[in-house]
């Protein structure tokens, strides 16, 4: 994973903000959608040689949407699985999560996270100075969320979130692939989505 890791760094580097500038009425408050989200990680990561696909599947705990990361060099790829909970049993509530876990699971993939346009504003006023991104442990990481997503109750996820090593688990992959079976296990069936976004 030498080559996709060096040019996942190299694209990190590179990346915008995800601006929130799409409005949820239902939370009254505003949010980055997906197309913020593409347009703040896909230049550079096409630049440095990283195509994206967001393919839908299924399997024993469910429907999900998954990221993958491929070099088109070396063909090495890397995934995430964000799980699909419609609240809707229609099409309008499967593509509002569809989307939903689109865009998070690319975020986490890409290493970014939305920020309000008057801060980026602010950060833009006070330049500081951008910390490089963490070395990327992808076996490490890979096999941690592998563990965490194979979790059949909270108690399970708790135990096998202790069980990482600090480092692998600060890996934000990996807090996603937590988030993410989190919400797996906690899913409420009468949860509206409210268009697109939940209210964290």
């Amino acid at each position: 994973m030498k080559s996709i890791a060096a040019a996942l760094a190299k694209a990190q580097a590179n990346m915008g903000k995800a601006l929130k500038q799409a409005n949820n009425p239902h939370f009254k408050s505003k949010y980055a959608d997906l197309s913020s989200v593409m347009d703040a990680c896909l230049p550079s990561l096409n630049e440095a040689g990283i195509a994206v696909i967001q393919p839908t599947g299924e399997n024993e705990h469910g429907r999900y949407v998954e990221t993958i990361l491929i070099h088109g060099e070396s063909g090495e790829s890397l995934s995430c699985r964000v799980p699909l909970i419609v609240a809707k049993n229609d099409m309008q509530g499967y593509g509002s999560a569809v989307t939903y876990g689109r865009r998070y699971g690319l975020m986490a993939m890409a290493g970014i996270a939305p920020e309000d346009e008057d801060g980026n504003e602010a950060a833009n006023a006070a330049p500081k100075a951008e910390p490089k991104p963490a070395p990327i442990n992808t076996e490490a990481s890979q096999k941690a969320c592998e563990y965490l997503d194979e979790a059949d109750s909270l108690d399970d996820l708790k135990e096998r979130w202790s069980r990482i090593p600090q480092p692998v688990a600060a890996l934000l992959v990996v807090s996603a692939a937590k988030d993410a079976a989190k919400l797996r296990l906690t899913h409420a069936a009468n949860a509206d989505l409210g268009g697109d976004e939940l209210p964290y």
